[in-house]
């Protein structure tokens, strides 16, 4: 995706997401935002949006499962995480946040945390609008051709915005407009808490709507706007385990178009999937029905596939070749190394211009432990093999077709040695 450099905001700005939701409809035990999407908990896109921004505090309501979701971004900075007793809606987790911004004096954006899709671009549109017509709340809408499930944007005859009001109040008239609102925000923050203080819940679920702050700041006579700014594509926020695959498979299109825009042949996209923390250099192929995993990094000229599968970890340095049926665990190939068939390679560190043979296995756990191997360069490791860690083998050896080998240099399977080197050394 996209990142643009900090921008220097008008007025301090600050992010709140809200995060503390279960989603019953999901039918899980996990709080919706870890839910992934291309890898990655939904909730990290969101916090990435705002970060490049350049909005640095942010301030993350959570509420069921919130020992789960601070555990998974412990290692984040400057993220105040709140917490939401009972969810009474998101009028109600916005105030839970005012302990700690009763005296901010700047903007506040105001994002879910189950919508991974929003975009940076989007964001920046949103504030710059807001500094630019010097308004005390903006919000970012899009029209949608089936608005079911959304909010409605209310407009006067001349285009201004009159309020939003939620699917389960809207009259037939109402349910007809197109333009929704998607939960994009971005107000002051002083004066988001005076309107919040004038809620009741007067609405079928009795909850404290932040739409309804917005009627109030409208009513109040100060300027509230919307500006049309979120593509339709964008809007998919996740209440079922099907919008869940629709929305990572929007995700999955984005992760794959940006890595063709920087010279990745991507053969088939349709059945590819990479995941989206994965790096790949300029000039790699990949080839129909590889799954990749995790926090891989590809260098460039690599070949990878079909129906290889990379896991996290993995690091392969320039013009490495993995075939068909690859399996790759948390290792490292040198450049010019191959491995095109039915291998599996755990936990090693292959060297340069090294030959994994056919069916070579890394046996990297012994039932309670797992273990490191390494191969040094130019070595030619025969089909069939099996590498049984913890192993070194020495550079320029010449390991047999069909055998076994452990710290020791023992062929099960076969009475040859491997040549060009005294034995596999033990790297423990």
């Amino acid at each position: 995706m996209k990142r643009f450099k900090p921008q220097s905001l008008k007025k301090p700005t600050v992010a709140i997401i809200l995060a503390a939701g279960r989603s019953t409809r999901m039918i899980t035990d996990k709080p919706k935002v870890l839910h992934e999407v291309s890898g990655r908990p939904m909730l990290a896109f969101v916090i990435d949006a705002c970060r490049n921004v350049g909005i640095e505090n942010l301030y993350i309501v959570v509420g069921y499962g919130k020992d789960q979701v601070i555990e998974e971004f412990k290692d984040v900075p400057n993220i105040t995480w709140v917490y939401q007793a009972e969810q009474k809606g998101t009028g109600h987790a916005v105030l839970c946040c005012r302990e700690h911004l009763d005296d901010f004096d700047g903007n506040c954006v105001v994002l879910c945390g189950d919508g991974p899709l929003v975009r940076t671009e989007t964001l920046k549109e949103l504030i710059d609008k807001h500094n630019q017509e010097h308004s005390y709340a903006t919000l970012a809408t899009a029209i949608l051709e089936d608005p079911t499930g959304y909010g409605r944007i209310i407009r006067d005859a001349y285009g201004n915005l009159q309020g939003i009001v939620e699917q389960s109040d809207c009259s037939p008239r109402q349910r007809a407009i197109k333009e929704v609102n998607p939960s994009y925000y971005c107000f002051d923050m002083q004066t988001l808490f005076w309107a919040l203080d004038q809620i009741k819940p007067d609405n079928v679920k009795k909850e404290y709507y932040l739409t309804d702050a917005l009627h109030i700041i409208i009513q109040s006579g100060k300027k509230a706007i919307a500006i049309t700014a979120v593509p339709p594509e964008d809007v998919l926020s996740i209440n079922s385990r099907h919008q869940l695959a629709q929305v990572s498979k929007v995700m999955q299109t984005r992760v794959q178009q940006e890595l063709m825009s920087k010279g990745v042949t991507i053969v088939d996209p349709s059945n590819t999937w990479v995941d989206a923390r994965a790096q790949i250099g300029k000039d790699t192929i990949i080839h129909p029905f590889t799954y990749i995993h995790g926090n891989v990094k590809i260098g460039k000229n690599c070949s990878i596939g079909p129906f290889a599968y990379l896991r996290d970890g993995t690091v392969l340095d320039n013009d490495v070749v993995l075939g068909v049926f690859i399996e790759v665990k948390n290792s490292h190939f040198g450049t010019g190394t191959r491995a095109r068939h039915h291998s599996y390679i755990g936990d090693a560190h292959i060297g340069k211009d090294v030959n994994i043979g056919a069916g070579t296995i890394f046996a990297n756990y012994d039932g309670k432990e797992i273990h490191n191997s390494k191969v040094g360069d130019k070595t030619f490791v025969g089909s069939g093999s099996i590498l049984i860690a913890p192993i070194t083998v020495e550079p320029n050896a010449h390991i047999s077709p069909g055998s076994v080998v452990d710290s020791n240099g023992f062929k099960s399977l076969n009475d040859n040695h491997i040549e060009n080197t005294e034995k596999a050394q033990s790297d423990e």
